[in-house]
């Protein structure tokens, strides 16, 4: 059931062949997520702190990151990754420069005729009631 994450490099290709896809239809979304994972434990033994959100780490830990096209079953897409430490920097230098120019081709949401729609209507009802 769960995938396996890919290398860095994968996932780039994998990004990569997503962004072009998605910006070759008329609609579709891309989802981008990034994940903290917890720090391997040194010692099995001492499971006395296993409350992490009220301390800092003292050592850095991996980053889970995915991406998906957000379709349901068959036609989702999904590709992760796991960024250690060392990598990130660098990691997402070259996250960045793909996804800037894999969005080039993507457009906005259109949201002017949602805004018109609602003013037209306010109006023609106070013109309507003066009438």
């Amino acid at each position: 059931m769960s995938n396996p994450h890919l290398s860095n490099e994968e996932f780039f290709n994998a990004l990569k062949a997503l962004l072009q896809k998605q910006s070759t239809r008329a609609r579709g979304s891309i989802f981008l997520t990034q994940k903290r994972l917890p720090a391997p434990s040194t010692s099995s033994d001492t499971p006395a702190s296993t409350d992490t959100t009220t301390t800092a780490p003292t050592v850095p830990s991996p980053v889970l990151i995915r991406a998906t096209n957000g379709q349901h079953k068959a036609a989702k897409v999904k590709a992760s990754t796991i960024v250690q430490p060392g990598d990130i920097e660098g990691f997402f230098l070259r996250y960045a420069e793909i996804c800037k120019g894999g969005m080039v081709g993507m457009k906005k949401r259109d949201r002017s005729g949602k805004k018109k729609g609602k003013g037209k209507g306010k109006k023609e009802k106070e013109g309507k009631e003066k009438a």
